[in-house]
């Protein structure tokens, strides 16, 4: 996926028609095997431009930590929610995932005026929403809220793997690797790990 550069254009078009906060929301580690899924809720000062921000799925980690440093230092205000692997085993990982984006909005002080989702629309939420199809790409404060989602989760990742290393969460966060799937094929899933994800597939391939 190509790096583009996310803007404040359809931020600074909702200020312009009297909307005050505008927060943007995004989750990362949707698609996991183990740990949670994390939501991240920022509203961008907008008299502070951070340039660079765009989908965190196409910065390089060491930029990503320094724009997470950016954005947690001079956003006028950023939250991150998870849903835990047992919450998304029960209620199944679109819902765990709307829940853990619905608390962060809700966690944010000041409270948004108009939030905008990347693609999907949040329930339950007490204030205007848009959801933005690719709006990771598009929109500054969406951008920056996959950011601030994708550092926490990595480095609770990291956590986890200093507590058990056997199946390398530090370096692949969960996803499904061929790493990732032969340790679960040798040691099974541990406490992390997400019962209704089955990999059997993906073990039948490889055998």
């Amino acid at each position: 996926m190509s790096r583009v550069s996310a803007t404040r254009a359809l931020e600074n078009a909702l200020r312009r028609v009297g909307f005050r906060h505008v927060a943007g929301v995004d989750e990362v580690g949707r698609g996991c095997l183990a740990g949670p899924v994390t939501a991240g809720a920022v509203i961008l000062d907008p008299d502070r431009h951070i340039p660079g921000l765009a989908d965190s799925k196409v910065v390089p980690p060491d930029e990503r930590d320094d724009l997470y440093e950016e954005i947690v230092r001079h956003a006028l205000a950023w939250t991150v929610a998870s849903s835990d692997p047992r919450q998304i085993d029960r209620i199944n990982i679109h819902h765990a995932s709307l829940d853990a984006m619905r608390r962060a909005v809700l966690a944010l002080a000041p409270v948004p005026d108009v939030v905008l989702v990347d693609a999907f629309r949040i329930p339950d939420l007490p204030m205007e929403q848009r959801g933005i199809v690719k709006g990771d790409r598009r929109c500054a404060a969406i951008a920056a809220a996959s950011i601030v989602a994708k550092v926490t989760r990595d480095r609770e990742m990291v956590a986890l793997h200093q507590q058990d290393p056997r199946y390398g969460f530090a370096r692949h966060k969960g996803y499904a690797t061929a790493e990732h799937l032969a340790a679960v094929a040798q040691y099974g899933y541990s406490e992390v790990h997400r019962r209704s994800f089955r990999a059997s597939t993906v073990f039948d391939t490889m055998a």
